[in-house]
């Protein structure tokens, strides 16, 4: 199926439990496995595993954890290749997006070894999960989910197997969100890094969002409660009491753009109350060596602080005082108050988060932690072009997982039998080598190939026919791009016929007379 009648029979099924005050309508629900198209106890619609083709799949019993649809997951044995990829059609070439995956292993193949694999968006790579998974996590599954910026019109997200591993997915989600959500200050543009999500809890509350609750978050965001992040040992040795309130009022600033934080968010918060004010303290799991952007989310929902300066407290991150907070005084009472941090190079694989009072109980609504990744270096769009067009004609099979970016990700190996290299620049990648040598391939080269990057083509012994295509030699001679007495002998030729710079000029031969001559 073409992704053009593909991608309007998705919108079709999309559902309408969009706000009218919210712009975008495309959020696409993916139940990995799935035979048939589903609603959920939220009336959600699950839309049957169509994007990959493949029939590796096995039915899941029920968990403790609400699973996204049905009780199916999509795994990928090491016989279809290391790298698999969907491929998801977006509404527009360019636009921001929020995608969220549902993980589970529940020991479906019997082994009782939970896999390891990688996962990338687009030729950047996003999520690692090794083995052993948590046994909540593996018997239960787990979200996760990320902030990304796509110029294109299909979203490939691709899994790639470490050793004999076979990756699995229970489901996938992809809503397009505002192209200026969670924007930052950054030397480059925010749109040249993915988010991705290592802790999001709401204050004073349990577990909300889809997959959770009915409650609306336009973006599809879930929220832990914050308890399980919350250093009780701090509050108790302080003598601190915890205390958690609800809004009598409704709240201001909500559901606007660009983050359309949803307004029960600021319903409920927590306050640290004792003897100077009390501590309210944080800490969020994280890997080290790379930035992260906190969101933090506040509103003066006690109906005793009526005026600034009644609750004022300092904001520690590592034991850094990075701002001094007055709620009142920003944004008056029962109205949202939002601020970001972004943490630089982080050396430690916790991140520490205290509120400390300095008039008053310190209070919180809610806090977003996101790791910031920057977008890895892809393929140059024409040598991507050229790659697709030459596993379509040589009929590639699929155990050589010639899927997604041929170089991308970076720190994964390139498309089985190609070699990659940053170009001078360090913009892109480029492909400087094939040895596509003994592997059963038949068809047609086709053109495009004739790149200036590509010093070295290997093709013997496979089962090729029609014409080579003149500009593998034109580079070869002019550009000195390709070795061509390297390219020829190793298209199937011999030295006989590529004794003369000159003859393929005027006579361009065939594969199919190259083997015949070569057999003679």
């Amino acid at each position: 199926m073409s992704i053009l009648p593909l991608f309007f029979l998705l919108l079709s099924l999309l559902p309408s439990a969009f706000s009218l005050s919210y712009p975008f309508n495309y959020s696409l629900h993916i139940d990995c496995g799935g035979l048939v198209n589903t609603t959920d106890a939220f009336h959600t619609t699950w839309l049957s595993d169509r994007f990959y083709r493949r029939r590796h799949l096995r039915r899941l019993r029920a968990s403790p954890l609400p699973p996204p649809a049905g009780k199916t997951l999509r795994h990928f044995p090491i016989s279809s290749g290391k790298k698999n990829c969907y491929s998801i059609p977006t509404p527009t070439a360019g636009g921001r997006y929020f995608l969220r995956t549902f993980t589970v292993y529940d020991n479906f193949d019997g082994k009782s070894h939970s896999p390891s694999f990688d996962v990338s968006v687009e030729g950047t790579l996003v999520f690692s999960w090794r083995s052993p998974w948590p046994e909540s996590v593996s018997r239960s599954g787990a979200y996760s989910d990320l902030f990304f910026y796509h110029n294109k019109t299909v979203v490939d997200l691709c899994f790639y197997s470490i050793a004999t591993d076979s990756p699995v997915i229970g489901s996938l989600e992809l809503t397009q969100i505002d192209n200026k959500a969670y924007d930052f200050e950054s030397a480059k543009n925010s749109s040249n890094y993915i988010l991705v999500n290592y802790g999001r809890f709401s204050s004073g509350s349990d577990q909300w969002g889809p997959g959770f609750s009915n409650d609306t978050d336009f973006f599809g965001r879930s929220w832990q409660s914050d308890a399980e992040f919350r250093l009780e040992s701090v509050s108790i040795a302080n003598g601190v009491t915890i205390k958690s309130i609800s809004a009598e009022k409704p709240i201001a600033n909500v559901e606007i753009s660009p983050n359309y934080f949803p307004k029960k968010l600021y319903q409920t918060a927590v306050m640290a109350e004792g003897n100077g004010g009390g501590v309210l303290e944080y800490e969020l799991t994280v890997d080290a060596k790379l930035d992260y952007l906190l969101w933090f989310h506040f509103a003066e929902i006690d109906v005793n602080v009526t005026m600034a300066g009644q609750r004022v407290f300092d904001v520690m991150v590592n034991g850094e005082n990075v701002n001094r907070i007055d709620v009142y005084n920003k944004v008056g009472g029962f109205a949202a108050y939002d601020w970001s941090y972004v943490v630089k190079n982080l050396s430690s694989t916790t991140l520490n988060v205290r509120l400390e009072s300095v008039v008053g109980s310190p209070i919180i609504c809610g806090l977003e932690n996101y790791a910031i990744v920057p977008v890895d270096l892809k393929t140059i769009p024409d040598q991507v072009t050229a790659m697709k067009s030459l596993k379509a004609s040589l009929r590639v099979p699929d155990r050589m997982g010639w899927n997604g970016d041929p170089c991308a990700p970076s720190t994964w190996d390139a498309w089985e039998g190609v070699t990659c290299h940053p170009t001078k620049d360090g913009s892109a990648l480029v492909i400087s080598q094939m040895n596509l040598s003994s592997n059963s391939l038949g068809g047609n080269i086709p053109s495009g190939l004739g790149q200036h990057s590509l010093v070295k083509l290997l093709l013997n012994d496979n089962l090729l026919e029609g014409q080579v295509p003149e500009e593998l030699y034109s580079i070869g001679v002019h550009g000195g791009a390709i070795d061509l007495q390297v390219k020829w002998v190793l298209s199937l030729a011999t030295q006989q016929v590529v004794s003369r710079q000159g003859f393929f000029r005027d006579n361009p031969p065939t594969l199919k007379s190259i083997r015949e001559s070569k057999n003679n």
